[in-house]
């Protein structure tokens, strides 16, 4: 233990890599294993939560509902999703200033269990709430720090990273493949509260997976605190937290006093945070002395990426949210002598991510050096994800306005895993390889705030859904994401430019 803070201050990033095993899982790093685990049960737990809960805010009371409004339902929903991810700005700051990646990730899956105990409580939305407060801090602190993991496990020229971060893909998707179906069928068909359970019970697996395993194969992946909070500046932080605190308390004493804190304001809020907080953070981080000169360039480079990130998840999250709702009032649920669930549609999305995972991760892996830019892929994820939305608003247009067949649902997810395929592990990879090594988890939570912006817009806009309008809706943002696609294509050249020798 003698000089730790020195020694853990000299590791370089080679000398994590060596002390991880770097065979045990498919030609991995054990350490893969673990968080694969680890992730697949976070991820039931929060898929498993998310299948019902759309349902739960708007079915009636008899049912064991809250009774609110539909749209009130999706924008609870939209927002709630965009909080998840700007929350990964404390969890990334938290690993990269104090805890580190790895005990940062741990104590969000403690506050993720948590929640989900509060959740399953029946006492109405203040309980409700309250869940979703401590999910959306403990997912902050977990979810970026997790991926981020991955990325310490591999050199920066091995090319078994993308096909790692690929399988770990996969175990998430395993993870909310299962849960819509076990707790999708127990929250709807027997009791909500008793679904919500059963995702506790999945976060506390998850925890007792990382607590058990960690040590033999993770090494010093997740260990070290890369740029640590200096004595002086613990001051000037706690300082600046507590005077937040009273400000963000005093603001919202007083909206609430006024009648201003409502449904309606607060994702207006929301939705221009969305915006504002990737801004700063890019800024902050570019005019870091700490950033090089070479890591500037990769930031400008990430920016493109970034908004296609936020148009992809744009479209991708309105699965559990407009694609959830179309499940429930416009899709023939008894189909073929079978009765379905509309919870169990949130399972077609990690069915197909299963299926196709493999594939993807031995295409990239067979391509090698020869495989296309990650510009190119994400250009590629935007053009599968406005087709899928195209191909949604078919059966409106010629299905007469009755309930349409659930294999048209089923393959607008197909569409979109093909384009998430594409940009989504891809992203991961490339977040851990152009980030800035000072900012190396924070950098990961910068990329959680793509899906963040995205769900922040998609409060707003999903307003604009309606069974009148759908046609038109679905074709907008389908062929807004196809326009996009184009131009990135067009830029392609550019941005692998400047990010300086990533590929």
């Amino acid at each position: 233990m003698k000089g730790k803070q020195k020694g853990q201050a000299e590791l370089t990033r080679q000398n994590i890599v060596d002390s991880v095993p770097q065979t045990g899982f498919f030609g991995h790093p054990r350490g893969l294993l673990t968080l694969f685990f680890t992730e697949f049960w976070e991820r039931f737990s929060y898929y498993g939560m998310r299948a019902i809960l759309l349902y739960y805010i708007y079915d009636t009371t008899v049912n064991g509902g809250l009774g609110f409004t539909q749209s009130t339902a999706v924008a609870i929903m939209s927002i709630y999703g965009s909080l998840v991810y700007m929350s990964t700005i404390i969890g990334g700051w938290l690993a990269d200033r104090i805890l580190g990646k790895s005990r940062s990730l741990f104590c969000g899956g403690v506050l993720i269990m948590i929640g989900h105990v509060v959740l399953a409580l029946p006492y109405g939305a203040n309980t409700m709430f309250i869940s979703m407060g401590l999910i959306i801090i403990g997912t902050g602190m977990l979810k970026p720090n997790v991926s981020s993991v991955v990325g310490e496990m591999y050199a920066d020229s091995d090319n078994r990273r993308d096909a790692g971060f690929s399988i770990f893909y996969m175990g998430i998707n395993l993870g909310a493949f299962i849960a819509p179906l076990i707790v999708g069928t127990i929250g709807q068909k027997v009791d909500y509260h008793l679904g919500f359970s059963l995702a506790a019970i999945g976060m506390l697996a998850g925890l007792l997976v990382f607590l058990f395993t960690r040590k033999k194969s993770l090494g010093l992946a997740g260990t070290v605190v890369p740029n640590p909070l200096t004595r002086a500046e613990r001051g000037r932080v706690l300082t600046t937290l507590g005077l937040g605190t009273l400000v963000a308390a005093g603001i919202v004493a007083i909206a609430a006093w006024q009648g201003w804190l409502t449904i309606r304001s607060f994702t207006f809020t929301i939705g221009i945070l969305g915006v504002l907080i990737p801004i700063a953070y890019f800024t902050v981080m570019y005019r870091s002395g700490k950033t090089t000169d070479i890591e500037r360039s990769r930031l400008l480079a990430y920016i493109p990426l970034f908004i296609a990130a936020v148009m992809f998840w744009s479209i991708q999250e309105q699965g559990s949210t407009i694609l959830g709702v179309y499940a429930d009032k416009r899709t023939q649920l008894d189909f073929m002598g079978l009765q379905i669930e509309p919870s169990w549609f949130q399972s077609a999305n990690p069915l197909f991510i299963i299926v196709m995972a493999p594939v993807f991760a031995w295409i990239w892996t067979k391509l090698g050096d020869r495989q296309p830019s990650v510009p190119v892929k994400f250009s590629l994820g935007l053009l599968f994800a406005g087709l899928s939305f195209l191909v949604i608003l078919i059966p409106g247009q010629f299905g007469g306005g009755g309930p349409v067949s659930p294999l048209w649902l089923v393959l607008s997810y197909f569409v979109v895993v093909l384009g998430e395929l594409c940009l989504s592990p891809v992203g991961l990879s490339t977040t851990t390889k152009l980030a800035p090594a000072a900012f190396s988890a924070q950098a990961m939570s910068l990329w959680f705030l793509a899906p963040a912006a995205a769900q922040a817009l998609n409060a707003l806009i999903s307003q604009l859904y309606s069974e009148q309008n759908e046609t038109l809706y679905f074709g907008i943002i389908g062929g807004a994401a196809l326009a996009l696609a184009a131009v990135l294509l067009l830029l392609a050249p550019i941005i692998r430019k400047a990010m300086r020798g990533i590929h």
